[in-house]
Order: C-alpha cells, then sequence, then structure tokens
C-alpha cells in the first residue's frame, strides 16, 4: 500500500495513526442532521468547529444518500455544494472532500476549492466520474453500494458478501488505474449501510482485515447508522453517539484509516486512546 498522501499543508501517513473525516449535509433531508446546516454560514460554522475538534478532513454533501432518498437535479446539488466550499476554503486550508456521484460536481467542486471526492458509487453511477477525476488528479474514494439509495435496502442478497464487495471494489480500482489514476489517490469504504442488512454490517466490520489485504487506505463509515440503533435499541440517531464510539474503536483495533463521523470531538477522543493502545504510539 501507497504509504503517505500530502494534501495542502496535511500529511497522512497510513497506518501511522486513524484519520477523522467529519460529515457536513448541507441537505434538507439526511438522516440524522438534515436541515441543520443548509445556510452557507451555519455550514462553515460547522465545518470551524469540526476542524477545532480535531477533523483531519471536512466531507461536505448535497445530496442525501440515506435509504429511500430520491435523487435532485445537478443545479440543486452545485447550488447547495459549491458555496461552501468556497466559503470554506477562503477561511481554512483543512482538506475539504466533496460527497457527490456527479462528474460535473466534481468539477466544479475541485476547481472552487476542494481537494478528494467521495463517490458513494464507486465512480459506477455517472461514466465520466472516473475520467473526471483522472483529467483533475485528485484522490477519490471508491465506496461499495448496490442499487441507489432510493432501492439499494431491497439489494441486500449476497451469495458471498465479502467475495462481492472486494470484487466490486478490485474491478473499479481497476478501471481507475486504467484510466492512469494514481494509486496514491484511491481510498476504498466497503459501505456500510448500503445495500447492507444488519447482520451484513457486523460482518462487515469483522472482515476489515481481510479489505486491508486489498493494499489501499480503508475509509469506514458508521456513524448514528441504524445497525447501531438496532444494537441500542435507540431510534433517535443523534443518541447514538457512544454506539458509534465502539464501532470506530473496534475498526482502529482492525487497521481502518479513515473515518467518517458526525461527532467529532468525542470520536477524537476514541481515537487517540484506542490508537495509543492498538498502534502502540506514544
Amino acid at each position: 500500500m501507497t504509504q503517505s498522501l500530502t494534501i495542502r499543508n496535511y500529511h497522512f501517513e497510513w497506518g501511522k495513526r486513524t484519520y477523522l473525516m467529519g460529515i457536513l449535509n448541507v441537505t434538507p433531508d439526511s438522516f440524522s442532521d438534515g436541515g441543520n446546516f443548509c445556510s452557507v454560514d451555519n455550514a462553515v460554522k460547522q465545518a470551524l468547529k469540526m476542524v477545532d475538534e480535531g477533523a483531519d478532513i471536512i466531507d461536505i454533501g448535497g445530496q442525501s444518500t440515506r435509504p429511500g432518498a430520491k435523487q435532485i437535479t445537478l443545479e440543486e446539488e452545485l447550488n447547495r455544494v459549491i458555496p461552501v466550499v468556497q466559503a470554506l476554503r477562503q477561511k481554512s486550508d483543512i482538506p475539504i472532500s466533496v460527497d457527490t456521484t456527479r462528474s460535473e460536481v466534481a468539477k466544479e467542486a475541485i476547481a472552487s476549492g476542494a481537494d478528494i471526492i467521495n463517490d458513494i458509487s464507486g465512480g459506477t453511477f455517472d461514466q465520466e466520474m472516473l475520467p473526471t477525476i483522472a483529467k483533475l488528479n485528485v484522490p477519490i474514494i471508491l465506496m461499495h453500494i448496490k442499487g441507489t439509495p432510493e432501492t439499494m435496502q431491497s439489494l441486500t442478497d449476497y451469495q458471498d458478501l465479502i467475495g462481492e464487495i472486494q470484487d466490486f471494489l478490485q474491478k473499479q480500482i481497476n478501471q481507475a488505474t486504467n484510466l492512469e489514476i494514481k494509486k496514491e489517490h484511491i481510498i476504498i469504504d466497503i459501505g456500510i449501510g448500503f445495500a447492507k442488512n444488519y447482520e451484513q454490517n457486523i460482518e462487515l466490520l469483522r472482515a476489515i482485515s481481510q479489505f486491508k489485504l486489498m493494499n489501499f487506505p480503508l475509509l469506514v463509515g458508521t456513524s448514528r447508522k441504524s445497525f447501531i440503533g438496532k444494537i441500542l435499541n435507540q431510534d433517535d440517531p443523534k443518541k447514538r453517539v457512544w454506539g458509534t464510539a465502539a464501532s470506530c474503536a473496534y475498526a482502529i483495533t482492525q487497521g481502518v484509516d479513515i473515518l467518517r463521523v458526525h461527532d467529532v470531538a468525542p470520536m477524537y477522543d476514541i481515537v487517540r486512546v484506542t490508537d495509543a493502545i492498538s498502534r502502540r504510539l506514544n
């Protein structure tokens, strides 16, 4: 695996410690914080708060990807995302990721100051995404999904859960590298909660070490998700913080590289302590 990645003044050394990606949903309908950060001012304040709390990357998303979410227009996604990217870039040099499946949004976002594209479809929804990333010469996060957010929870049948997800990711990695996307620019995400049921999410977390064998930095996003709610019998996503913390601590012990989280401050403490124990850091 490529050992490092430098973005602006930030140096990511994979395997040395766990990095935190703070979630900034500029949507009215995300599953746990929809409508909270729809104004540019509120969004930037939240982003800067997460930076102060220890976030290494801010991930801005204008299209909800919760189960059942309907697709918005390209114009609406651009109108939600681009002003926030521009405003945040004026205030901070923090690495900015944009959560999108559209190549046009990727182009505009990078031109506006973003650094990374986080594609929940792994480059499959828009056939121009991977060629666009190759031209832009920026990192991309390739996530596994089946179907779309609107249909994915009816598509949880697998013959071999781990093998099929590895095959999907490897296929997209091959496409990316064939287009001359640099290997050091590829990060993979196993897609917790995306076309996976409760038992499958648990199985995936137990299999993190198998995905590490693919030799790419691994991102995991369990934050506030429904499988945690099921374990805790907790319907309110905002009350799943410590359940999220437990899943994050376990993922760290298995070698995860990036955790995508809503609640940065508590997860920062979880990361520091679990890293110190499991990675033998000082």
